[in-house]
């Protein structure tokens, strides 16, 4: 009788990267779900609504000293957000953000092994466009953001090589 393989799940890197790399895609699929939500949410939010929920905030002293420096940049970024055009720009990158990386989600959970490659592009250039963004704006949470996409392209790129590997075996 000849002996079958051991397919028993051996504990290892491999393994915990591969959970690991589950975590990220089903994090990177919540996170493209609320920005697609976002995009459809802000789309039918007024600019009127936006501008009094600001002033409601800065009046009400919710961020401290309505001259202080958080009150002035809520000001700021809201003069911006709804009179710079920067509203229906927040509305289809969210809408696009959104459905790009539920589909790479989608094809990444089945192992569409030519899914992965792309993934890394598309993440990389978002990558590089929220440094841009966060260099032009000052923002604080997107090189966040961005660190976590350039985590999650590391765990892409060894689920991917560990995919390549295994397929080449069979």
């Amino acid at each position: 009788m000849a002996e079958q393989p051991d397919t028993a799940a051996k504990p290892g890197p491999s393994k915990n990267s591969e959970r690991l790399f589950r975590v990220a895609i089903a994090l990177k699929g919540i996170d493209g779900g609320i920005q697609l939500i976002g995009a459809l949410v802000l789309a039918f939010i007024p600019a009127s609504a936006i501008t009094g929920f600001a002033h409601a905030v800065i009046t009400r002293d919710l961020l401290g000293d309505p001259s202080g420096t958080l009150a002035r940049h809520l000001q700021t970024a809201t003069d911006n957000f709804v009179g710079g055009g920067t509203k229906t720009f927040a509305v289809v990158y969210l809408l696009a953000h959104g459905v790009i990386k539920l589909g790479l989600v989608f094809a990444l959970a089945r192992k569409i092994v030519p899914a992965y490659p792309i993934a890394v592009i598309v993440l990389l250039a978002f990558i590089v466009y929220e440094i841009y963004r966060a260099v032009h704006t000052h923002s604080i949470a997107l090189p966040f953001f961005a660190a976590m996409d350039l985590a999650i392209v590391v765990l892409v790129l060894r689920e991917y090589f560990q995919l390549r590997r295994e397929r080449a075996a069979t």
